[in-house]
């Protein structure tokens, strides 16, 4: 088969769908793989180790979809891509259709084979290929979030772990999963207090053995939340729905029982966000404010760090991706109940419950 990576171009996405070391393990497998050129270039990979890992480089990205039966992407194809999308040629990438409907009706329009790593899901329940990058942006989001209660940043000044006589910052984590367990237990490194809520009474019992004695659970309800939020300075939502539009735990009206300078990190904003007042920004432009209280609701967390979230995304994606080109994305699928529920869209149906009845369809 081949495979095409395209260099993204999303704002400041520096992260590539293959590492040199992917590309040569589907090469030794009988697969042409067809990077653009400089694709690599803001992970730490440059052309000639993909070169050398026996992979062939093009010179645009019109070249790469034109010559691709499987693209394989970090983000979601953006307005100028669509065009170069043909109808059969199997996508591979982090869709969050949920959260685009443009883009969804885009890539029915398309007539693509459209298999999401974010449903991408095992017997379980586990997303496979959604837990390494949940992983960073998890522990990025205490990272960025810290760095906006610094007073330079407009937050109210203060240092999350606080220091011997001076009380620590209060952390309060909705979501019990992968995002919210480790921005916890790295908001508890870091000496916070910190609170994590989820719906799930059996999570929140594993979560209270497992984390550090300044970590505490509660039940997420609109009341512990509204109670919380006065004592609270960083709010990390870390909330999942597969597929589906997150919903908002935090409204308008709450932010009034927050005290100016707070923080909310919506790592959830790729899905819709999880705060009313949420909207996606960028690594340039990561930060608004409303009512006093600082939004940090970057889409693409990991892209900060791509040279970790590359390594860390191929580690996760190879092995699906291999399957898809030894087999063809039907047979994989039909062999692989994990592959199968990645389907989201295929020759212009939706196949994916949540995000048909996200858009009526």
């Amino acid at each position: 088969m081949k495979i095409g990576i395209p260099k993204e171009i999303k704002n400041n996405e520096s992260r590539v769908a293959l590492t040199p070391s992917g590309a040569k393990t589907l090469v030794e497998n009988g697969h042409t793989v067809l990077i653009e050129t400089h694709a690599g270039e803001n992970s730490g990979f440059s052309d000639e180790q993909y070169l050398k890992a026996g992979a062939q480089i093009l010179s645009t990205p019109e070249e790469v979809f034109a010559s691709a039966e499987m693209i394989m992407k970090v983000k979601e194809p953006i307005s100028s891509e669509y065009k170069l999308i043909r109808p059969n040629q199997l996508i591979f990438t982090y869709f969050h259709f949920a959260s685009g409907e443009e883009l969804t009706h885009a890539m029915i329009a398309s007539g693509a084979v459209c298999l999401a790593y974010e449903t991408v899901e095992k017997s379980d329940r586990t997303l496979p290929l959604l837990i390494p990058m949940s992983e960073v942006a998890g522990r990025m989001s205490i990272q960025e979030g810290a760095r906006c209660l610094e007073r330079p940043s407009g937050g109210k000044g203060i240092l999350l772990g606080g220091v011997p006589g001076v009380k620590p910052a209060h952390v309060l984590v909705l979501g019990g999963g992968v995002v919210g367990t480790h921005a916890a237990l790295m908001a508890a490194g870091l000496g916070a207090h910190v609170t994590i809520a989820d719906i799930s009474l059996p999570r929140l019992r594993y979560l209270s053995e497992i984390m550090p004695a300044n970590v505490d659970t509660m039940m997420s309800t609109t009341y512990n939340i509204e109670e919380l939020l006065p004592l609270t300075d960083l709010v990390i939502g870390a909330v999942l729905i597969p597929g589906a539009k997150a919903p908002h735990l935090i409204t308008r009206d709450m932010l009034k029982l927050m005290q100016r300078g707070s923080v909310l990190v919506d790592v959830a904003i790729d899905q819709g966000g999880c705060f009313e007042t949420s909207h996606p920004t960028t690594h340039a432009d990561p930060v608004y404010t409303v009512d006093g209280v600082m939004h940090y609701c970057v889409a693409n967390i990991p892209g900060a760090v791509p040279f970790t979230s590359t390594l860390a995304l191929t580690n996760a994606t190879l092995p699906y991706a291999l399957k898809l080109a030894n087999l063809g994305w039907e047979k994989a699928c039909e062999q692989n109940e994990d592959l199968q529920k990645g389907l989201n869209i295929v020759h212009g149906k939706v196949v994916c419950k949540a995000v048909a009845d996200t858009f009526g369809l």
